[in-house]
């Protein structure tokens, strides 16, 4: 190499710009590393955990923004306490949003659960913030205090010490379903297209003069092809001529990730979509995703010639004081707010083998939802009808990790137990339904295991990709799971194998189940959305209540009614027998003391890599 020729090398080595974008999601107020389920702290997830992180990249960066994602306002007892004294105002910000704050946040966006609690409440708690919100794809009756796109005006330090001025745009997208899933805002909200907003928010920046696009994406990572009305748009949206880089969210995975799956698009090792940079930093503040560039000249703007994505976990006792000093008077709130009593329990009320059709606390809330709609439809030309009802579990382990289960002793049960058992702000509904369409609706759920082979020892149980909220079980049924046939449905809900039926002897009061026959079915107000694992089932169907009950209220009802519990933990259903079968599944380490308790005896086989307890079951 000639002189001149390392001299132009070295120039455009020095004019490089070195860019930290750091981002969270999915906080779902979890401010501080506390469990508040658990009542005890936690190392492994709040806000309060996840500042150490951004301080320590700080640090080491000669440049850096920070970003939230969406869906930091919902989720916790916290939230639901806060949102209930409602007591927030620009000069009394809400914990979250005085956490960021203190932060110094460049921009976040919304997620569809910062709308549970109404407009209202989430239009008071942006107007406290001191950085922007960008909501690309959200029309809004009223305006909320955000904005359809940005341009972030930064300077930035290049190698050699220089001061350059870049413009950096940011988009942000919640899931177009989230008017389905909170119906209460259909008279207030519109959510367009992620993509169609996507191009018209693009041009918008360009004409601008952004350098940079960046897409804080509250949406999964999917398919790359684009689809209409994408949930799950993070890959196609990445694909999109103008971004830049992605942050993705909503699903609670970790990407870059070993164990994420790869597809069209989507490098899991790398850390790309669409062949552009991207992160997705878990939830609860269990992770800070981080994009390192390079930034080039070029022409009269900017490139990415360099980059590397990645997810840092939390892990560790400090906190940072002025994330922490805000959300006190609400923690001890929170804390006195859920030891208020309740009732009684005489068994304990776990989830650590709900997969394999024992949960007393789940069972609970099926009787508490049939009580309630029996009550509500007395009188009315229903009421003769029988009544199943269906609940899935909220916290089984999977992408929370092992510590992510119910565990309510027994003995005195408190609010903060009645939000261990039941987690999401749903409300109570009931639709008519056939037995034909109830066959289906089980289908879908048994969709949750692993084909098995019959004769063979120690097989994987569970599809790590099939969520198990989405696993209902129906109270009022009992019915067997022929695990030798393959599953009928995808995670997703696609049809994925139409002749396989693993639902069998299916029956309803001792009788087979007739498939013409009429019931109501008792679920929840996400399942009546118009997406989702049983939407299909669900379209047309009359609706007989949908009420502004929430399953959490039913459930605080009916135990203040009995005051006395001891509820049976099989779920009516079990595996179809197989000679010479055994199966593996993970739970958490505290089940160990639970085990004599199953109705059916199972084998400890040791920790696997992340710290779940795996069990062997003959079947």
């Amino acid at each position: 190499m000639t002189s001149d020729a390392r001299s132009n090398a070295t120039d455009q080595f020095r004019d490089r710009i070195d860019l930290r974008i750091m981002a969270t999601t999915d906080l779902h107020m979890h401010v501080l590393g506390y469990d508040y389920l658990a009542n005890r702290p936690s190392t492994r997830l709040g806000l309060s955990r996840t500042a150490a992180l951004i301080a320590r990249e700080r640090k080491t960066a000669t440049n850096s923004l920070l970003f939230d994602n969406g869906d930091f306002l919902q989720g916790s007892p916290m939230g639901d306490y806060l949102a209930a004294a409602d007591d927030i105002a620009p000069r009394r910000p809400h914990p979250a949003i005085a956490a960021m704050n203190a932060l110094d946040y460049d921009a976040g966006t919304i997620g569809n659960h910062d709308f549970s609690f109404g407009m209202g409440f989430l239009r008071r708690t942006l107007e406290g913030a001191s950085f922007p919100f960008v909501a690309t794809n959200l029309v809004s009756r009223r305006p909320l205090p955000s904005f359809p796109d940005i341009l972030l005006p930064r300077k930035f330090r290049d190698r050699a010490g220089r001061t350059h001025l870049l413009q950096i745009g940011v988009l942000g997208f919640m899931p177009p379903q989230t008017v389905e899933w909170e119906p209460e805002l259909k008279t207030e909200i519109r959510v367009e297209d992620i993509l169609t907003a996507a191009r018209a928010g693009i041009a918008r920046l360009q004409a601008a003069g952004a350098d940079l696009i960046l897409a804080l994406s509250h949406s999964g990572i999917g398919a790359l092809e684009p689809g209409p009305m994408m949930e799950n748009a993070a890959t196609a949206l990445a694909a999109l001529p103008g971004i830049d880089m992605v942050i993705a969210g909503h699903t609670h995975r970790v990407f870059p990730a070993a164990d994420h799956p790869s597809g069209p698009g989507i490098d899991a090792g790398i850390g790309t979509l669409a062949g552009k940079p991207a992160v997705m930093p878990g939830f609860w503040g269990s992770h800070l995703g981080v994009i390192d560039l390079g930034l080039e000249p070029e022409g009269a703007g900017w490139r990415i010639a360099e980059f590397r994505c990645r997810a840092e976990p939390v892990d560790g006792n400090e906190d940072h004081p002025a994330v922490t000093a805000p959300a006190m008077p609400a923690h001890r709130g929170t804390l006195r707010h859920f030891r208020r009593r309740v009732g009684r329990t005489e068994l304990p009320l776990s989830s650590y083998f709900t997969l394999i059709g024992e949960d007393p606390g789940l069972r609970l809330v099926t009787m508490a939802q049939r009580w309630h709609v029996r009550r509500a439809l007395r009188g009315t030309r229903w009421e003769s009808l029988p009544i199943l009802s269906a609940a899935a579990p909220f916290r089984a382990g999977g992408r929370g990790g092992p510590d992510h289960y119910t565990d309510v002793p027994a003995g005195r049960l408190t609010l903060r137990n009645i939000a261990d058992i039941y987690l999401f702000p749903n409300r109570i509904c009931a639709i008519r339904i056939c037995g034909g369409d109830v066959l289906e609706w089980l289908e879908r759920s048994a969709s949750l295991f692993r084909r098995i082979e019959p004769g063979q020892a120690d097989q994987p149980l569970i599809d790590p990709e099939f969520p198990s909220y989405n696993f209902d079980i129906i109270d009022g049924l009992d019915w067997q799971i022929d695990l030798t046939r393959p599953p009928r449905y995808a995670p997703d809900g696609r049809l994925a194998c139409a002749d396989s039926h693993r639902i069998t002897a299916p029956t309803h009061r001792g009788r087979p189940l007739d498939p013409a026959q009429e019931f109501i079915l008792v679920t929840n107000s996400f399942r009546l959305s118009d997406c989702g694992m049983f939407a299909p089932l669900v379209a047309g169907r009359p609706v007989l209540l949908d009420g502004t009950s929430r399953t959490r209220e039913v459930l605080q009802r009916y135990i203040a009614r009995r005051r006395v519990l001891a509820p049976e933990g099989g779920a009516g259903w079990r595996f179809a027998p197989m000679s010479g079968t055994s199966v593996l599944f993970g739970t958490s380490p505290a089940a160990a003391p639970h085990l004599h308790r199953l109705s059916r005896p199972v084998e400890t086989v040791g920790m696997d890599d992340s710290g779940f307890l795996q069990l062997r079951l003959h079947l």
